[in-house]
């Protein structure tokens, strides 16, 4: 390929796609002419795969791994799609034809050589990570979030495939930030990478997910969720960031929507990475194994929270610094769960409590259910639970409407008779609890409670004063955070 660049987005689309990566495009093509019905389409797609012999191996030891665990070892290609599934079948093709063309690129300095591998490895195992995170969903669905993730970066991992001159000169400016590092590279382009990844999904027709993933990044859904987190995470593994409690929030972060700890979530990490390494072998791809890394010890960190944890601090400071953390948090455009997670560790902490957690308000505002939990440590820890708004009277809704925190020290008062229900006398287990709205702007999205167990222990008007003063402050930080 001779030296191009400053070619229009259509242009390098389409010289990826016929000139760069024609096996990929004619894969992509030939396996959606193959509906996803398993009964009309197994039988056809099988015999396909058969006339490519190196496609048919790969999918028997695919089937045959143990991430798939088969029953017993599947010999044929049509057997391994009837157990596989036509879904799963198309998808262990493409990303065979995928590892197959990019590996097949010559002439690479080095350097690019380098960032192409790591893309690719980061690319696969983020499609395994992405696949664990929705391990209730169908299928199909775990299949379509797969795929998302293992291509989110298409469009760089292919342009780096090329081997043109311009990547050699682009590569040495890759000690740039990230963000600057992708604008350095499209104003020398004269394409984003994030267009490219979008024309070539549509143009192999991989699926809709994976382009509202990259169109429609704005989108909330939990599956677009997963996709970004999934390739957050694989990148964050292969290079740290400096500072630890950036990987500690996002590992919070993606145990909070799968529902589970961190401690979880880590050993399902680790044995995603063993499959990846099998997989890759399958695949005949053993090239990146080295590429696919361990979670990061403390010692591959810059700075760590623990080093700012050792300075004793008094209540009033450790109150000041969580205030000067959730600020800091509105400059830097973080998510609304990384606001709430560092205000409900902070609280649960600072005060002295044995557990606080965040209530999300249903749409209908006829209910909330727990979203994310601190225990005493502030640790995240799993715990469910639904109180209904629309059956009658309780502290919950009269919260919500007076938009102000409320203080139940002894819930057996005249005062809270009215508006106690058997789920919440359950809930405060004759310790003590503070209600606090959570709102953005005029809106409000859920509670804040913050608890004591033991029947001994009260929270005092001195800690109730401030600890609303923190969660007005968290208010406000989420308000801001929304008008930026």
């Amino acid at each position: 390929m001779t030296e191009k660049s400053k070619l229009s987005p259509s242009q390098w689309i389409d010289l990826l796609a016929k000139e760069e990566l024609p096996a990929i495009t004619s894969i992509a093509s030939l396996l959606d002419k193959f509906s996803n019905d398993d009964i009309s389409s197994i039988p056809k797609l099988s015999k396909v795969i058969l006339h490519d012999q190196a496609l048919s191996s790969c999918l028997l030891r695919v089937a045959n791994s143990s991430h798939r665990s088969p029953i017993k070892k599947i010999t044929t290609v049509s057997r391994a799609a009837i157990v596989l599934g036509i879904h799963a079948v198309k998808n262990i093709c493409l990303t065979a034809k995928i590892l197959d063309g990019l590996l097949k690129s010559k002439n690479l300095a080095p350097p690019v050589y380098d960032r192409l591998m790591m893309l690719m490895a980061n690319a696969f195992y983020a499609g395994l990570l992405a696949r664990i995170m929705v391990p209730n969903y169908d299928e199909n669905t775990q299949e379509e979030v797969y795929l998302a993730a293992m291509l989110y970066h298409i469009g760089e991992t292919s342009f780096w495939s090329t081997g043109i001159p311009l990547t050699e000169k682009l590569i040495q400016r890759a000690d740039m930030p990230v963000a600057d590092f992708q604008q350095y590279c499209a104003s020398k382009t004269g394409v984003k990478f994030k267009d490219l990844s979008i024309g070539l999904a549509k143009t192999w027709n991989l699926g809709d997910m994976l382009v509202k993933s990259l169109d429609r990044p704005e989108s909330r859904t939990i599956e677009m969720k997963i996709i970004s987190y999934a390739n957050q995470l694989t990148s964050a593994i292969a290079s740290p960031p400096k500072n630890k409690a950036q990987f500690d929030q996002l590992l919070t972060d993606i145990s909070q929507l799968m529902n589970t700890d961190v401690r979880t979530l880590k050993a399902k990490i680790e044995r995603t990475r063993t499959d990846a390494l099998e997989l890759l072998n399958s695949y005949g791809a053993e090239v990146l194994e080295s590429y696919i890394k361990p979670l990061p010890k403390s010692d591959d960190f810059e700075s760590t929270l623990p080093q700012e944890a050792e300075v004793e601090l008094n209540k009033e400071q450790a109150l000041l610094r969580s205030l000067q953390l959730l600020t800091r948090l509105t400059k830097n455009h973080n998510s609304v769960n990384s606001y709430l997670a560092q205000a409900l560790k902070d609280a649960v902490q600072i005060f002295g409590l044995d557990r606080c957690s965040f209530w999300v308000l249903n749409s209908e505002k006829t209910q909330i259910e727990t979203r994310m939990t601190f225990d005493s440590d502030g640790q995240p820890m799993v715990y469910n639970r639904t109180i209904l708004l629309d059956q009658g009277d309780n502290v919950m809704g009269f919260t919500l409407r007076q938009e102000s925190s409320v203080l139940i020290n002894d819930y057996t008062q005249a005062k809270w008779r009215n508006f106690m229900t058997v789920e919440i006398e359950r809930l405060i287990n004759k310790g003590a609890i503070c209600i606090s709205p959570v709102k953005i702007g005029d809106k409000a999205i859920g509670l804040i409670t913050t608890h004591t167990l033991d029947k001994s222990k009260k929270i005092s008007p001195e800690n109730f004063s401030q600890l609303s003063f923190l969660l007005d402050h968290l208010n406000m930080c989420l308000s801001r955070m929304a008008v930026n």
